[in-house]
C-alpha cells in the first residue's frame, strides 16, 4: 500500500518535453486572470504567459481564470477557434479554450450557486470528433501557507472545508451526468480543487488515464503550497489514446503551474 500512495505522490519515471511528431498537445493552466490583479509584483506577467503558450505551442489550451479583456486578442492568433464562455459575466470565473482544430460543439455545465463552473467543446481531430471538459470546480479558499491557516478558528476551517467539499460532490454530480450523455472520446482539463488522493478525483477519473501517472516526472506539482508540494490540476484521457508525454512547467506566473501533454489514438 505505501508503493502504491508513493507512487501517486511521486513519479520516478523520466520524461521528455512533449514533442511536435503528428501527436495531439493539450496545456491545462488556472492563469489567475493573467496577473491582472497584480497579485505577483511584475507587471510582464500577462505577456510572460502568452509567451510560455507561444514557445510550447499546444494544439489546445484549456484556461482556468481566463483574462475576458483577451479573447478577441491577436496574441492567440496561432488558434483559429476558441471559446471563451462569459454568459454569466463576472459571476463566474471565466473559462476558455483556444484549439487548432474545429470547434463543432460548444457549452457549459452551468454549476448552480457557484462562482465555479466547467465548459465542454466538441473538436475533430483527424476526422474523429473528441469531447473537451475545462473544469474549474469548488475552491477551499485556503492560503497557500500554514501559518495563515493556523490563524483561522478551527470550527471555522471545518465548516468551510465541509460546504466546499460538499459543494464539489454536487458539481461533479453534475459533470459525470453529462460526460456519461456523450458517444465520443473524452479529454479533461482543469482545476479540480482536490488532489489525487481525494474521491472528488477518482470519480471524474474513474477508468480514465491521468496523464501525469502515465508519463510524469517528480511530485507534478501544481499549486504553489509553501511546505509540500499539490497536486491540483490535472489532465485526463479515454484509454483510446495513448499518452506519449506529461510536463509541468516550473513558472511562477500564478498561484497555479501550467501543466501539458501530448497523446495519440493508439491506445487500446
Amino acid at each position: 500500500m505505501g508503493y502504491v500512495i508513493l507512487g501517486t505522490f511521486f513519479k520516478f519515471q523520466t520524461s521528455e518535453e512533449p514533442i511536435r511528431n503528428g501527436e495531439v498537445s493539450v496545456m491545462s493552466f488556472n492563469s489567475r486572470g493573467f496577473n491582472r490583479s497584480a497579485t505577483i509584483k511584475d507587471k510582464t506577467v500577462g505577456a510572460q504567459i502568452v509567451d510560455l503558450v507561444r514557445a510550447k505551442d499546444p494544439d489546445i489550451v484549456c484556461f482556468q481564470e481566463f483574462d475576458y479583456t483577451k479573447k478577441n486578442s491577436a496574441e492567440f492568433d496561432q488558434y483559429d477557434y476558441s471559446f471563451v464562455d462569459f454568459e454569466y459575466g463576472y459571476k463566474k470565473v471565466i473559462l476558455a479554450i483556444y484549439s487548432k482544430f474545429p470547434i463543432i460543439g460548444k457549452g457549459s455545465l452551468d454549476f448552480p450557486d457557484s462562482s465555479n463552473n466547467a465548459i465542454y467543446v466538441d473538436v475533430v481531430i483527424n476526422k474523429d470528433t473528441v469531447r473537451l471538459y475545462n473544469m474549474h470546480l469548488e475552491s477551499h479558499k485556503v492560503v497557500p501557507t500554514v501559518e495563515e491557516i493556523s490563524k483561522e478558528p478551527k470550527t471555522r476551517l471545518f465548516k468551510r472545508m465541509s460546504e466546499s467539499f460538499a459543494k464539489q460532490q454536487e458539481q461533479v454530480a453534475i459533470f459525470n451526468e453529462h460526460r456519461n450523455a456523450t458517444p465520443y472520446k473524452k479529454i479533461v482539463c482543469g482545476d479540480f480543487n482536490n488532489t489525487q488522493f481525494s474521491n472528488v478525483y477518482h470519480v471524474i477519473k474513474g477508468d480514465m488515464q491521468d496523464t501525469f501517472m502515465e508519463q510524469g516526472v517528480g511530485y507534478g506539482r501544481t499549486f504553489n503550497f509553501k511546505y509540500y508540494p499539490v497536486r491540483i490540476d490535472f489532465i485526463l484521457v479515454d484509454k483510446a489514446f495513448q499518452v506519449k508525454a506529461h510536463k509541468n512547467f516550473d513558472v511562477k506566473l500564478s498561484d497555479h503551474f501550467p501543466l501539458m501533454a501530448s497523446f495519440d489514438f493508439g491506445g487500446q
